[in-house]
């Protein structure tokens, strides 16, 4: 099974078990707090280490976590680090979050640009987002210099890329594929 499907089958068990004892926002506020401590490179080593027995690390994660998140989101860490499965702890923090913005409605948007963009411009993107889509928006704010001008917005998964150095790129592209002989 790709690294993929794991993530997408149990974090889709969590977001349906919590759903159904009503604590979603709750299980969401958890995997927000597991996807920071999961990005700590001391956390990353602990959970990749083959080292460390699946009773060991969950020992050491009921005593990081057991006061900070519900119980169903402690059972389903015990349930990932038997199956060792811990590895993919991030990507399915990720993926929960992302099933639960979209259940919500919510769409994940992200607007880079090569200057940080005024409040006016950025109501207006979420304002089209939100118009085009019918849903409510949750826009984030890029910065990138590397892109030169103009901008790059993903809306989830779709991508326009406006940006001055995919331009160049492409205008590079097409007089390398032609011939300036006569």
């Amino acid at each position: 099974m790709n690294d993929s499907k794991i993530s997408v089958r149990y974090s889709r068990a969590l977001f349906e078990a919590a759903l159904d004892k009503k604590i979603l926002d709750k299980v969401y506020n958890d995997m927000i707090f597991i996807s920071e401590i999961c990005s700590m490179p001391e956390m990353k080593e602990f959970l990749y280490s083959p080292i460390i027995v699946p009773s060991k690390k969950i020992d050491i994660l009921h005593r990081i976590l057991e006061k900070n998140v519900e119980k169903l989101t402690l059972s389903f860490i015990d349930l990932v680090v038997r199956k060792e499965r811990e590895s993919f702890l991030p990507a399915m923090a990720r993926v929960f979050k992302h099933e639960t913005k979209k259940y919500e409605g919510i769409t994940e948007s992200v607007l880079t640009t090569a200057v940080k963009v005024d409040a006016g411009i950025r109501k207006q993107v979420s304002t089209l987002i939100e118009e085009i889509f019918k849903t409510k928006v949750e826009l984030t704010e890029v910065v990138d210099k590397n892109i030169i001008g103009g901008f790059v917005l993903r809306i989830d998964f779709d991508l326009i890329d406006a940006s001055i150095k995919s331009k160049l790129r492409k205008i590079e592209k097409e007089l390398k594929g032609c011939s300036l002989t006569a």
